[in-house]
């Protein structure tokens, strides 16, 4: 396994996919770039000068960075867009030159990201020229043949009205004081010091889908899990009563009734929870998936402890199918 914190990477699963983790040497994440014309679905493509080829915009990971934060720094980087990702595509595995003569194992995780309003501009030393295409040019341009996989995957979910989501991100809280050493309220129980690092972790992996809303418990340890995200997005956090341990045991129909609301916003939007509030949620996750369930919700969680503290599932609705659930995935936490 990768020595960076890549292997915060659990699991993904689309209708057509799905992904137990990396298992590489060497991992690199890039996006998709998709817009839609009035001739149809284009795609973008960039020019590599060092290599004199035509590809999709990816690199490989920076220290302590997962592959989503990856995808959206790369894509920032050589063509100056901020994107957040969208289904998960596939991993496209090959060998590469390493040090020694010795060959390793390579893995480039791909998303869909669609483009809106925003004009890519290349950084003039990576890239020195994008192109928006049509699928068919695009496939004539791209110089490897592993690159006509992920094409070929988005292809199939726009067909299907799989390719235009919005995603909810449930995050477990991070690492709390133990019950055992904690003598107040439950509700006051705060984070552990590890808690507190993995929150400045979970920021930046939460922050790559780009949140419109937060919401959160109002327990202690699920507002000081958001604090870090809250402080860099400016953005309000929300708490409802709800997504509390309680009321999820006491009242687990109205925990279950806010969160089918939540799913049917258009927005996306995170919600900080905790352990025994998880099954629930995932019940309406469930729901949501329609008459996909079995393929597309192979990644999501079926047995206690469900998340990891400080764990992250990413639903991604699509927008075209009234919010159906099309693509799940599950990042573990940083730990020390």
């Amino acid at each position: 396994m990768p020595s960076s914190h890549a292997d915060r990477v659990a699991r993904w699963s689309t209708e057509d996919r799905a992904s137990e983790g990396p298992r590489a040497e060497v991992l690199a994440a890039g996006m998709l770039p998709w817009r839609r014309v009035p001739g149809g679905l284009e795609v973008m493509v960039i020019h590599r000068p060092r290599y004199d080829d035509w590809s999709w915009p990816k690199g490989k990971l920076d220290p302590g960075e997962t592959l989503p934060e990856c995808a959206v720094r790369e894509l920032r980087e050589e063509v100056g867009l901020e994107l957040r990702p969208g289904i998960p595509l596939c991993v496209t595995a090959y060998e590469v030159p390493g040090k020694r003569g010795v060959r390793q194992s390579k893995e480039v995780w791909y998303w869909a990201a669609e483009v809106d309003g925003q004009r890519a501009l290349p950084d003039g030393d990576e890239v020195d020229e994008v192109r928006w295409v049509g699928p068919d040019e695009a496939r004539r341009l791209l110089t490897n043949d592993s690159d006509h996989e992920p094409l070929d995957l988005l292809l199939r979910a726009a067909s299907r009205g799989r390719l235009r989501t919005v995603p909810l991100l449930v995050l477990r809280h991070a690492k709390a004081k133990p019950r055992s050493s904690w003598s107040r309220a439950e509700q006051e129980r705060p984070l552990a010091a590890t808690g507190r690092r993995q929150a400045l972790a979970v920021e930046g992996l939460v922050a790559a889908w780009r949140p419109e809303r937060l919401v959160s418990s109002p327990w202690r340890r699920c507002v000081e899990t958001l604090a870090p995200l809250v402080k860099s997005s400016r953005l309000a956090l929300k708490t409802k009563g709800a997504f509390t341990e309680t009321t999820a045991r006491e009242k687990p129909k109205k925990t279950r009734k806010v969160m089918a609301e939540l799913m049917g916003r258009s927005r996306p939007l995170v919600v900080c929870t905790h352990r025994p509030v998880l099954p629930t949620l995932f019940e309406v996750v469930e729901d949501a998936a329609a008459g996909q369930a079995d393929r597309v919700l192979r990644a999501l969680p079926t047995e206690d402890p469900w998340l990891r503290p400080g764990a992250v599932l990413v639903a991604h609705r699509a927008l075209d199918l009234d919010g159906d659930v099309v693509a799940v995935e599950v990042y573990d936490p940083w730990d020390d």
